[in-house]
């Protein structure tokens, strides 16, 4: 984006004195990649109004990427919720450290107001968790997409995920891999995330209501799993339904958790511990009346 940048002036004396001093005009000609400059020595004082224009230039240089950036969200119509999406992934998640690329514009791209009640839509695009029913909440952004770099994902993979909820999470992994497959215990947020996923175009995606604990053994192995509510211990059958070279990607722990990597290979998996992290808890599906996929 062009931005006009404003005239930079200074003062410069050549004496230890300033009777008349030199004044120097120098612009930055961005559009051709040149510096214009001329100097002159006037009769008398310099201009007051050419001072005071260089004095606010040079306090307002600092403002311009801010400035440029609110512009951009600007640029991209009136919509309120599509800014807030932009400033959203730019502020709370590019700025915090996430870089891949696909990531950054998966998160530009699905609407998470459309993943919340009515009730917190004017919060969807703050850096929180958000209740969706059921004593179940919706991840804040953040950890969503550094869920999903840590998948390393490259687009061809299929992909488990334990807890849909809403289905956000899954819309979002859906433009990050081939298939997804995603399990949620409840069913009313099983339907609810199955026709929402259905209704927004997300073909990709099939949603089961089962017990994650059991994964979903008829479509493994899969190549990454993400797993967005915390087991005490990390379930060996979905180290089981892991391909070789696969990555999981899972909150463990009760009071303390941790968001930790496993990595399945030959002779076993190996586990990285990434950050610490507070999510619902993983309920086993004997506690919770279960159905098939729809």
């Amino acid at each position: 984006m062009n931005i006009a940048r404003p005239f930079c002036y200074s003062v410069v004396s050549l004496k230890e004195t300033f009777p008349r001093p030199r004044v120097f005009r120098v612009r930055e000609d961005y559009d051709r990649g040149e510096f214009v400059s001329r100097s002159w020595e006037p009769s008398g004082r310099p201009p007051i109004g050419r001072m005071i224009l260089g004095v606010v230039a040079i306090l307002l240089f600092p403002c311009l990427p801010a400035i440029e950036a609110s512009m951009e969200d600007r640029s991209e119509g009136d919509d309120p919720m599509k800014t807030a999406r932009l400033r959203m992934v730019r502020d709370q998640i590019e700025a915090r450290g996430v870089k891949d690329p696909r990531v950054l514009e998966a998160m530009r791209s699905v609407e998470r107001h459309l993943f919340v009640p009515e009730r917190e839509k004017s919060r969807a695009y703050n850096d929180t968790p958000l209740p969706i029913g059921y004593g179940q909440t919706i991840s804040q952004p953040y950890i969503v997409a550094y869920m999903c770099e840590a998948l390393e994902l490259k687009g061809g993979e299929k992909v488990l995920e334990i807890g849909t909820g809403s289905g956000y999470h899954a819309a979002v992994l859906s433009l990050l891999a081939k298939e997804v497959y995603t399990i949620e215990i409840l069913e009313p947020l099983a339907r609810e995330a199955q026709k929402r996923l259905e209704s927004l175009g997300y073909r990709n995606v099939k949603v089961r209501c089962g017990d994650g604990y059991k994964g979903w053994p008829e479509e493994a192995p899969f190549d990454a799993i993400i797993v967005t509510a915390a087991p005490p211990e990390i379930p060996q059958e979905l180290v089981n339904q892991l391909k070789v070279g696969g990555k999981m990607v899972l909150p463990v722990g009760e009071e303390i958790q941790e968001l930790v990597r496993v990595t399945k290979g030959e002779k076993g998996i190996k586990t990285e511990r990434l950050l610490p992290v507070r999510f619902v808890p993983m309920v086993p599906g004997n506690r919770v009346e279960t159905k098939n996929h729809f």
